[in-house]
């Protein structure tokens, strides 16, 4: 397993899915989503298994002071990638496989 996660510090769903993790003894990767962000690669793979709406976090204030809810949706991708703070958190991706938030029960199948 490659498990990487793609969390924030403030994110209590990130500790949570690294507390999973640790206590299960799998190694993971831990990015810095705000600092770090994805590449195009990553962003790609990840959006093709959860979709485009799973990946924003909506309640977040740079989803309102950004007007995402009123952009088109080719200009909404661009600025989630210009702007990492905008991804919903945790992202967990194992090769191919990915999900955004705490779900421990997918996480369990990858085993």
């Amino acid at each position: 397993m490659n498990i990487q996660i793609f969390g924030t510090s403030k994110s209590f769903d990130s500790k949570k899915a690294e507390r999973w993790f640790k206590e299960r003894r799998i190694k993971y990767q831990y990015i810095d989503l705000p600092s770090k962000g994805l590449s195009l690669r990553e962003y790609q793979s990840v959006k093709q298994k959860v979709g485009f709406a799973a990946l924003v976090n909506t309640k977040c204030r740079a989803y309102e002071d950004l007007y995402m809810a009123y952009i088109a949706p080719d200009a909404q991708e661009e600025k989630l990638l210009e702007h990492p703070e905008l991804f919903a958190a945790p992202i967990v991706r194992n090769g191919k496989e990915a999900t955004v938030g705490y779900r421990p029960e997918v996480w369990e199948t990858w085993e």
